[in-house]
């Protein structure tokens, strides 16, 4: 059997406090059933809104819609991500992903199940952090 989840059939949520900073809205999460691992939503980070350090125990895709954002995986930089990206984060890999200082941006997260978990979440990206990464988009990777 189907199962449909029709456009704004779902209130958005707020992203905690916990694991993301500034304002960050998630509407329309999904999970499979029975068997099925997957699980996702769709993410809008405000400016300057973005995700704690985090790991997935099989990974995560963002694909991103809407906007321009940031990525970026432990000791690598960080790199702009634009509509119609598709960012692959490999499995325990730490890193974070948000908006620019200066333009939101909306993507779809997805990523599987593993023993009940999706997601391990660590400590907050610091503003310090994150104001040091810059802010000109068009350079296309941030050092």
């Amino acid at each position: 059997m189907l199962i449909i989840n029709p456009n704004g059939s779902q209130p958005s949520a707020k992203g905690a406090a916990d694991y993301f900073t500034g304002t960050v809205r998630v509407d329309a999460p999904f999970k499979g059933t029975q068997e099925a691992r997957v699980s996702g939503a769709t993410v809008t980070f405000e400016p300057g809104a973005r995700t704690a350090w985090h790991t997935h125990p099989l990974g995560q895709t963002l694909i991103v819609t809407a906007g321009a954002g940031l990525v970026q995986a432990q000791g690598q930089p960080a790199r702009l991500i634009k509509p119609g990206d598709t960012v692959w984060i490999p499995p325990h890999v730490k890193h974070w992903h948000g908006a620019t200082a200066t333009t939101a941006m909306t993507h779809i997260a997805i990523a599987e199940v593993l023993d009940t978990k999706v997601v391990d979440w660590m400590e907050q990206v610091s503003d310090e952090h994150y104001q040091s990464l810059g802010s000109n988009p068009a350079r296309g990777v941030y050092e």
